[in-house]
């Protein structure tokens, strides 16, 4: 009975540490994720780009989600291999520091968390004061769960169970290893796997040397999560979290078999206290990190033989067209039939969101063959409204019952929504970028920067428009409405500036002041266009008014 009210009791502390880590992530996301991109993938040394990664890993509490990100970078050509290795093991250092910090007593800290977290997220409608609320909740639920655990480890302590497994951990270091490596895979969180592991050799459950032998194999388990992750994208971005894998999964092997045959058990230290290990976790890290660096650029050439491009030019790529997903010869119930028009409104937004993406580059090129690449995917985006339309059509009064027959109209609503988006990029965005490119004219930094925080926005806003058709959140189709108030809060802002810069007689300002006009209408109309998806979770739900207009006073008198 202690066992299983043990497990239990380790179970739930290790599900709301996920969760807490996740809350943390999902709130930094939600605030700074438009932004990443630009971080990332601005040019710099490896030095600088092991510091970014590093900064990165710190903010969203995962060099997981660091790696990833990188990958979808690199695939997309806007990363090289060197740039992006040097991201993802400074991303695993900053991971590494964050335990430092997890590790230490803050209790006191948690009530203080709790309260001012709760009443961000609670009583704020700004965006960015509620996502901060949203990760102090998270942190001070990721100390609970800390605490949970410690706790569950009371009763089993004094048992004869638990002394038995850490013997044997301690005694079979390999197992341990491979233990370890599994844990950090299964919780696909390095962060939750080491504290856990810290944890345990705090409170005593498992000796000191057991916990070192869990630690080198959580490791080597959490560089398995990105490839795992990634396993779909193409090769540049599947070469850096490979190239990760060998690095720390080879080092790590070494120093297991070093701490455990050359350095004698009790050198090491059964005394040793539980920040030990976490500084040999951050030892650990950085010594990949130093060793590894200098070598990024070396280690392309080896993985471009084993995993080799394919033949075809990468220079401009656009993202592959998945087949449509409705049938008319197959319609099914009234639900399948729904289900086959979310899944097509999906790839229709993929469609739109993959000639919204490379705007700024053509913007930047002003390349008339990547422009007209572009404006070849509006044909498709076209025919996608064009067999919802039918689909939708020739679905039978009788058959659908109201609520399917809604969400049907709904989703061709949207659709056309949709496909008016894709025209503001095909007929006025790569219109105004072939202007500027045959001026040869360029926007003035700031501009170009306002521009490019805009587009940024956007394209976060299409994540979340997606994540809103699949899921019907209420909350995240509040959110996105707000972010289009955020985006025309920008480009009203954005208009001012610009003409505060041809007050100030700024000649590139004044050379591209038409285009830089009309781009933040179109950018505006594009993000409408996209958040139309909130407008009916948010009527169904009483979150929206039908007009904005004040009532007339009642004591305005009317004339004959």
């Amino acid at each position: 009975m202690v066992i299983v009210k043990f497990l239990i009791s380790i179970a739930g502390a290790t599900m709301l540490l996920l969760f807490a880590v996740g809350l943390v992530r999902t709130g930094i996301e939600r605030s700074y994720g438009a932004s990443f991109q630009r971080v990332m993938t601005g040019q710099r040394g490896p030095l600088q780009s092991s510091l970014v990664g590093m900064i990165l890993a710190l903010v969203l509490q995962s060099s997981a989600a660091v790696a990833v990100l990188t990958a979808g970078f690199a695939a997309s050509g806007l990363l090289a291999f060197s740039t992006g290795l040097a991201i993802v093991l400074g991303g695993d250092l900053g991971s590494a520091l964050i335990v430092q910090v997890l590790s230490a007593d803050l209790t006191w800290l948690v009530p203080v968390l709790l309260a001012v977290g709760g009443w961000l997220y609670l009583k704020t409608e700004s965006k960015k004061l509620r996502q901060a609320g949203r990760i102090a909740l998270g942190i001070a639920l990721i100390l609970i769960s800390l605490q949970f655990l410690r706790d569950a480890m009371e009763p089993i302590r004094d048992s004869a169970f638990l002394p038995a497994v850490s013997d044997y951990l301690a005694r079979d270091y390999v197992t341990a290893f491979l233990v370890g490596g599994t844990l950090a895979f299964l919780m696909h969180s390095s962060v939750a796997a080491i504290l856990m592991c810290v944890t345990l050799v705090q409170v005593g459950a498992i000796p000191f040397s057991a916990g070192l032998s869990l630690v080198f194999g959580a490791n080597l388990g959490s560089a398995f999560i990105p490839v795992w992750l990634t396993r779909g994208m193409d090769l540049p971005a599947r070469r850096i979290v490979f190239a990760n894998l060998m690095l720390r999964g080879a080092w790590a092997v070494i120093c297991l078999f070093a701490v455990n045959i050359a350095l004698d058990v009790t050198v090491v230290g059964a005394d040793s206290s539980s920040q030990m290990l976490v500084i040999a976790h951050v030892a650990f890290n950085t010594s990949v990190l130093v060793l590894a660096l200098p070598f990024c650029k070396w280690l392309q050439a080896p993985l471009e033989r084993i995993w080799p491009d394919p033949t075809q030019s990468q220079a401009f790529h656009l993202p592959s067209r998945p087949e449509t997903a409705l049938d008319p010869a197959n319609v099914g119930s009234p639900t399948q039939a729904v289900a086959s028009l979310k899944r097509e409104l999906l790839r229709m937004t993929e469609l739109v969101e993959a000639m919204f993406l490379p705007v700024m580059d053509l913007y930047r090129s002003g390349e008339k063959s990547h422009i007209k690449a572009v404006q070849s995917l509006d044909q498709e985006v076209n025919a996608c409204l064009t067999r919802i339309r039918a689909f939708t059509a020739g679905l039978s009064v009788k058959m659908m019952d109201p609520e399917n027959g809604r969400a049907a109209r709904e989703m061709l609503e949207y659709a056309v929504r949709l496909e008016t988006a894709g025209d503001v990029v095909a007929e006025r965005l790569t219109v105004l970028a072939g202007k500027l490119g045959k001026a040869g004219s360029a926007f003035s930094d700031d501009g170009w920067s306002e521009l490019q925080h805009l587009h940024e926005n956007i394209l976060a806003n299409m994540k979340l428009a997606s994540n809103v058709l699949i899921s019907d959140d209420l909350e995240s189709a509040r959110l996105l409405n707000m972010e289009k108030t955020e985006i025309k809060r920008a480009e009203r802002d954005s208009r001012k500036k610009h003409f505060r810069r041809l007050q100030a007689g700024d000649p590139k300002s004044f050379a591209t002041s038409d285009i830089h006009l009309e781009t933040l209408r179109a950018f505006r109309d594009f993000n409408s266009n996209i958040a139309a998806v909130a407008t009916p979770i948010l009527y169904a739900n009483g979150q929206l008014l039908e007009t904005r207009l004040i009532e007339e006073m009642p004591d305005r008198q009317t004339t004959s």
